[in-house]
């Protein structure tokens, strides 16, 4: 069976094809379909988000479509930034400036508490649809510490491991991440609609 990953992001689809590959499935990008669906996320919620991306993108395709959204939800910020993750501060600033941005905002605050979220919407054109959510907590560091992954890795500080999410390998991260956790539920959830769904 396939299905379409409402992304340009190429990295995302080999992070999903390797999690549901023994469960035969293909996963294809809107640009190897030769689409481009521009969706404006005018949802409230990660979930709202993902829904607009997959439906958007299945109507536009007619395959079943699977979209996700992400980000950082810090307390002492009363959420933010939120569904605004992306794009904090403005579309034109890069991932240095939102986590200076960001720290600048946590200055003098002792409560650092913040998590990551990610939904992921699986949309068919029958009109099915489920969801799966993944969360990881912990706290907004002081100083940016370590060069790995993206966005505000730098600054998500894990008590448990004592390091930044800059600061742990690809695997180390997967392990314990909001999107391997939601991958991990997206799986369980495909296979059982899978399973029950032979025709699909």
């Amino acid at each position: 069976m396939k299905f379409v990953l409402a992304t340009q992001n190429p990295k995302k689809k080999e992070e999903l094809a390797a999690i549901l590959g023994d469960l035969g499935v293909e996963i294809v990008t809107e640009e190897e379909l030769g689409v481009k669906v521009e969706v404006e996320e005018t949802g409230n919620t990660f979930g709202e988000n993902a829904a607009l991306k997959a439906k958007a993108v299945m109507e536009a395709t007619g395959l079943p479509a699977i979209g996700d959204d992400s980000g950082l939800c810090v307390d002492a910020m009363k959420g933010a930034p939120g569904v605004y993750s992306a794009r904090y501060g403005g579309e034109e600033l890069s991932d240095e400036e939102r986590c200076a941005l960001v720290l600048e905002m946590m200055h003098g605050q002792t409560d650092r508490a913040a998590h990551f979220e990610t939904y992921i919407v699986c949309a068919f054109p029958n009109g099915d649809w489920f969801a799966a959510k993944g969360e990881c907590h912990g706290a907004i560091a002081f100083a940016p510490m370590g060069k790995n992954g993206f966005g505000y890795d730098p600054i998500f500080f894990r008590t448990e491991e004592q390091k930044t999410f800059g600061q742990m390998t690809a695997e180390e991260k997967a392990a314990i991440s909001h999107r391997g956790n939601a991958l991990r539920s997206f799986k369980t959830k495909l296979e059982k609609y899978l399973r029950e769904h032979p025709e699909a």
